[in-house]
């Protein structure tokens, strides 16, 4: 995948305390995905995954408050224990897209979001893992980004370490 000049792209790299094949799983596994997915202060009641090239993920979360907001993963390439690549869009509760702006989210943020995630061994027990998402239209709303998925894996760090 790759972006033009008048986009911006978000990256975050984590290093977890825990072997490729936990963090690996973390995606993988539907029941493992409704552990971390979401900012703090939402849970992730729903995962229907169909993790294969082609398939199609709906997740949600749902904050403290109540407001619920789906998404849908395209899975466009599976490298096991190395790299995914899927397209992430918002989502009615049936899977449909919808866009962000009916949902009351910022007009700046794009109808589907590129996304690649690699994993690199670093060692036995430890997992160094890429985040990229692709194509935002400003500075600003890839640093939103940033900042929920941060939170998110700050989740998932917590899931892995503990398994």
């Amino acid at each position: 995948m790759s972006s033009d000049n008048s986009t911006h792209d978000m990256i975050v790299t984590r290093t977890f305390d825990a072997p490729v094949e936990r963090v690996w799983q973390a995606w993988s596994d539907p029941e493992q995905v409704k552990r971390w997915w979401g900012p703090q202060g939402f849970s992730s009641p729903l995962c229907r995954m169909d993790f294969r090239q082609g398939g199609t993920t709906l997740v949600s979360m749902r904050s403290d408050e109540g407001w619920e907001v789906f998404n849908t993963w395209t899975y466009r390439s599976i490298q096991p224990m190395e790299k995914i690549e899927f397209v992430a869009r918002f989502a009615d509760a049936d899977g449909n897209q919808v866009s962000p702006a009916d949902l009351g989210l910022p007009p700046t943020i794009p109808d589907e979001v590129p996304h690649e995630v690699t994993f690199s061994r670093i060692d036995d027990a430890t997992t160094e893992m890429t985040v990229h998402e692709f194509g935002y239209p400003d500075a600003q709303t890839a640093a939103v980004s940033r900042a929920g998925m941060e939170q998110v894996l700050d989740k998932m760090a917590e899931l892995v370490a503990s398994s």
